[in-house]
């Protein structure tokens, strides 16, 4: 687990315990990758280490698989650089200039242009506990003129040779986002992204590539996620000499800026991995690595009421109240007032941007409120949407000039709203300012932030600026809000929410302690989205609600045991209108409420194995095994019954062969004791029962 610098062959090894990944200096002085994968011996790759051509339409061979170069020369593949110098020279030719090793983990290597004082640093660093590594480039200015940056890419990863090469991503769009896909890349590129001005629900920044034959619980693959919340771009690129390059970075659409002598930009990070423990184990490395060294804070997540479902604007402190009374008693934590409580904020059509409380709504303030919900045992959360604003409310009368727009194009209103220029320093401040008063006035434990809305005529009043796009410069100041908000408010918790999970990447979640996922509350359709989810993504900041039946959102009805067993798969929240609910329902609630509070550390901070997909059969399960082994719990849900089959043998994973467990749940008769091996060879038992069946099982070694 050490990286080293073979001088005899101009080789660089980066090595993990279960991984090799090598790259070296060929005759040209370019960066050459050869090789990532399971561990080798790297001195006898290094005879692969040298220039290739094959004729004089492909007189650089080796340049499809640079390990970092910039566009020039006979170059043809995607660039990880792209710059245009002042006296109208677009060709770079970036060469090794030296390298530094810090702590046998961190790698820098220094390239510069041939002619020019451009330099570049490509950086480096192995996270051992997880097989993973993380790459950033840095680009310097050094000459007396400003240089513009066309693109800039934070890695090139090289996979090769594989007999096929098979992408798996996500795609979807609202209310159904995290839609798992998969395809054979032939030659040519594919090109996932988002011009959108944030990460997006139609496509997100990871990828897993395999050759064809991975498994959940088996083969090869090759894994990356960009840590970026703005525009992005993935090219995956297949090449008639059977490779296979991704190189992903910043969206370079409409985003080139200038460096002005002596400054610099850094790239956000891009992680890869690789493992041969198929897509499950994959999961669990990013997971492991997110909890551990991504996320904020290790906190479980608290059980919460969110109350837009069951009054939507029409927010008073009485209805508050009384859901606040009822939610209580079912045992939740957090009790959160989601839009409605500000401004003239009757509808979506006015009061966004006015943050103050409403007076008729409040007439007390809401300090009311927050202490009636902290003396029924609770803290209190709140909703805000920062970044918008509707042209009917004081703050846009006052300051038109906020919002993105052409001078000569009327803006584009999405959801009535505009979207405020977040990259204008006052916009920034006016964020920060109002956001700190309502966290420092009240004593608020958690917000949501909410964006409901694209970016549009990405104008500014006083036109373009040089030094970065607006795009680049909006993602850089929601960082800096949430970094600073953080560090005034450290015991605030923040959920990233963008009209469900259209800005979900390893960049916000720096900041961002949960993550709403979707919209979609219906539990079945949030399977898929959540197995969608759980491929990049940890079950840890995945929110999840228990919403109405027939859902609002395509009317299916589904029990309550399902409803709660699918929002139990991670952070668990009611979002229905309780205040409907039976002395039946009330009571059932309250002891899933209870169950999961014991089981929630196994869920949250345990390690996932995805039994079983609906993609493949007419049931799925899940199962969640304690960071300390000790523990299990097993979630099945049943689509339909056909020909009246209503018993399936469920193979678990992740257990002692021969210890013995402690099995207890729903779909059994009492408890069973059963010894691993007969867990993961034979199989668990399930009695289904109707359609829209679901289990809980729980295991406890003994």
């Amino acid at each position: 687990m050490t990286i080293k610098y073979w001088d005899k062959f101009n080789l660089f090894e980066l090595r993990t315990e279960n991984t090799s990944y090598l790259f070296g200096v060929n005759e040209r002085g370019t960066l050459q990758h050869i090789y990532w994968g399971s561990p080798v011996q790297a001195e006898e790759c290094a005879s692969l280490l040298q220039a290739r051509s094959h004729s004089s339409f492909d007189m650089a061979v080796d340049r499809e698989t640079e390990e970092y170069g910039g566009w020039g020369g006979a170059g043809y593949a995607e660039p990880g650089l792209k710059a245009s110098f002042a006296d109208g020279v677009r060709d770079l030719r970036l060469v090794y200039a030296g390298y530094e090793i810090e702590d046998g983990r961190k790698l820098m290597v220094r390239l510069a242009d041939e002619h020019y004082a451009l330099h570049v640093e490509v950086h480096y660093t192995i996270v051992p506990d997880y097989d993973l590594i993380e790459r950033q480039v840095k680009v310097t200015n050094g000459e007396e003129q400003p240089v513009r940056i066309e693109q800039i890419m934070s890695a090139l990863w090289s996979i090769g040779e594989l007999p096929d090469y098979r992408l798996t991503h996500v795609t979807g769009r609202w209310a159904g986002e995290y839609q798992l896909r998969t395809n054979f890349l032939t030659e040519g590129k594919k090109v996932l992204e988002s011009r959108r001005g944030f990460t997006g629900p139609h496509s997100n920044p990871w990828f897993a590539i395999d050759d064809g034959n991975t498994r959940e619980q088996s083969g090869s693959v090759w894994f990356g996620a960009l840590a970026w919340s703005g525009n992005w771009k993935l090219v995956l690129e297949r090449t008639t000499f059977g490779k296979l390059r991704i190189a992903g970075g910043i969206n370079d659409f409409d985003s080139s800026f200038v460096l002005t002598p002596g400054a610099s930009y850094e790239a956000p990070m891009f992680v890869g991995g690789f493992t041969t423990g198929g897509f499950g184990e994959m999961s669990r490395l990013l997971h492991r690595y997110e909890r551990n060294e991504i996320m904020p804070t290790k906190q479980l997540r608290k059980v919460l009421y969110n109350s837009w479902e069951a009054t939507e604007f029409d927010v008073t402190v009485q209805g508050q109240r009384a859901l606040a009374e009822r939610a209580a008693k079912l045992g939740v934590e957090r009790f959160v007032v989601d839009d409605g409580w500000f401004g003239q904020r009757h509808s979506d059509r006015a009061g966004l941007g006015d943050w103050y409380v409403n007076p008729e709504k409040f007439p007390n303030g809401l300090s009311e409120l927050i202490d009636e919900v902290k003396g029924l045992g609770m803290e209190f959360g709140l909703w805000v949407e920062p970044e918008s604003v509707n042209p009917d409310s004081d703050l846009f009368r006052t300051h038109p000039d906020w919002t993105y727009h052409f001078p000569t194009r009327e803006g584009t209103q999405l959801r009535n709203q505009l979207l405020l220029n977040l990259g204008k320093p006052e916009v920034k401040d006016f964020v920060l300012q109002f956001m700190t008063e309502l966290l420092s006035t009240y004593d608020i434990s958690f917000i949501k932030w909410d964006m409901n809305r694209t970016v549009t005529e990405p104008g500014e009043a006083e036109g373009p600026s040089q030094d970065k796009s607006v795009w680049i410069r909006h993602a850089e100041h929601l960082y800096d809000i949430w970094a600073e908000l953080r560090r005034r408010f450290p015991n605030v918790e923040f959920e990233t929410c963008a009209g469900g999970g259209g800005r979900i990447d390893l960049g916000i979640l720096r900041y961002a302690d949960q993550a709403w996922i979707s919209d979609n509350t219906d539990a079945r359709d949030r399977l898929s989205i959540q197995e969608g989810f759980s491929y990049a993504y940890s079950p840890s900041v995945m929110m999840c609600w228990v919403t109405e039946a027939p859902n609002g959102f395509n009317g299916r009805s589904l029990p309550l045991s399902y409803r709660f067993h699918s929002a139990m798969m991670g952070g668990l929240g009611i979002g229905a209108d309780i205040g409907k609910w039976s002395a039946e329902e009330m009571e059932e609630a309250k002891g899933y409420v209870a169950l999961y509070k014991e089981i929630r550390h196994i869920v949250q901070q345990g390690e996932l194995y995805r039994l079983q997909s609906l993609r493949q059969a007419n049931y799925a399960a899940s199962q969640y095994v304690s960071a300390n082994g000790q523990e299990a719990v097993v979630f099945a849900f049943l689509q339909s019954q056909h020909f009246g089959n209503s018993h399936t043998m469920l193979r678990l994973q992740g257990l002692e062969s021969e210890a013995v467990y402690e099995v207890t749940g729903s779909a059994l008769e009492g408890s069973v004791r059963l010894h691993g091996s007969n867990l993961t060879q034979i199989g668990l038992p399930l009695n289904w029962r109707g359609d829209y069946a679901s289990v809980l099982i729980r295991l406890k070694r003994v």
